[in-house]
């Protein structure tokens, strides 16, 4: 397997169309597994978060999301592919997903969004099997009561995949507490994407994407809640990469000895 190391996170050097392969195939075998799509705000969170380290451990694909970890990679000497976000993944493999009858379940996000989403995307993609959709209560992580309630609904809808946006690292940690007991083969969290495919958060332009100032965007939407986090923890990731550079020029040095 083509593995990346940094920031103490094994990444898979995936592009989508990797991501599709192990999709299918964990589908196939009808595996449980579940994928995370690793940003700079989970890099600085997994620094004192002892289960999001267990939730890191044991993921069945962990892929880059987000500009900042593509150009790391590449100043470490080790470029990872592509950058491969939850936001993303409709508009790349919305056409693989539909020809697949897939069934797709959305849980997450406030009500009414997952369905408007499941609508924006049957007008893009008619095929599409969304199997389900639930916004949970708030709190839910911590209601057992609500716990099995949604994991009733997972196990009698059967979904191949289980798309969860309740924001990191709640939905990545919902998804390793319970995948095991609703059994899909694979699940993901996906952060924002419904509010995004449903039209309720406005994304930011490609460019803003593509040069890796979506965080800026995003900041620029929704300042109260984001301040936090793009300008004060994120900030910590020019530290760590700052790091991981000494680290690979001490072992360059080794090496020469």
């Amino acid at each position: 397997m083509n593995q990346v190391n940094m920031f103490d996170v094994n990444f898979n050097n995936y592009d989508f169309m990797d991501l599709l392969d192990y999709i299918d195939k964990t589908i196939q075998e009808r595996n449980q597994s579940y994928i995370l799509t690793c940003n700079v705000d989970h890099v600085i969170k997994l620094r004192k978060d002892k289960e999001f380290q267990a939730v890191y451990s044991e993921a069945g694909a962990v892929v880059a999301d987000g500009m900042p970890l593509i150009w790391a990679s590449k100043m470490l000497g080790k470029p990872l592919k592509q950058k491969v976000s939850g936001s993303d993944l409709f508009s790349r493999l919305g056409n693989a997903f539909e020809q697949r009858k897939y069934r797709l379940f959305f849980l997450g996000s406030a009500e009414g969004v997952p369905e408007k989403a499941t609508m924006n995307l049957k007008a893009a993609y008619p095929g599409i099997n969304v199997v389900g959709c639930y916004s949970p209560s708030y709190g839910f992580e911590h209601n057992e009561e609500e716990n099995r309630h949604i994991i009733k609904m997972l196990t009698d809808s059967q979904p191949d995949i289980v798309f969860v946006g309740v924001g990191a690292p709640k939905q990545e940690k919902w998804i390793y507490r319970h995948y095991t007991s609703y059994q899909a083969p694979i699940s993901i969290g996906v952060g924002a994407t419904f509010d995004f495919l449903s039209g309720s958060v406005k994304r930011a332009p490609d460019f803003m994407q593509k040069t890796g100032l979506e965080w800026f965007w995003r900041l620029s939407q929704e300042p109260g809640r984001l301040w936090k986090r793009y300008l004060v923890d994120d900030a910590q990731f020019l530290v760590l990469l700052l790091k991981e550079l000494r680290k690979k020029d001490r072992v360059k040095g080794r090496s020469l000895e």
